[in-house]
């Protein structure tokens, strides 16, 4: 199984496979049934006062991902939310792509799509 990232206002499609959300807050104006998912899994989203903090400040970007890596390796709901995440792609999925996988599904819906990482600079695109 692959890893794909998809934002919650892209509709599903057929080989999506398992559908993670990953955010504290719904997608405005989505319906649940909409969605099509099997988690959501807000326990592994970035704290509010996080994004409080990050305030859609680009020159933040790596000191909001290391507050919310410690923030994440902290919280043992985080780290439960993540082992039934892991439990739930079955067998055939390794530990690590797993963990991909939800990392992704944390970029995509990071900050409800107001940040998202670029090309490979690790910081979200200028707005």
């Amino acid at each position: 199984m692959g890893v794909q990232r998809k934002r919650a206002y892209e509709p599903p499609a057929d080989g999506d496979g398992y559908r993670v959300l990953v955010d504290r807050l719904w997608p405005r104006g989505v319906r649940k049934e909409a969605l099509a998912l099997d988690a959501w899994l807000k326990q592994l989203a970035p704290s509010d006062e996080l994004r409080r903090w990050y305030g859609h400040e680009v020159a933040r970007w790596p000191e909001f991902e290391q507050r919310y890596r410690e923030e994440l390796a902290a919280s043992g709901e985080a780290q439960a939310a993540l082992d039934a995440a892991i439990a739930a792609l079955g067998p055939e999925v390794s530990r690590d792509e797993a963990a991909r996988l939800l990392e992704l599904a944390r970029l995509a819906n990071e900050l409800r799509g107001l940040a998202r990482p670029g090309g490979g600079s690790g910081a979200p695109p200028a707005r």
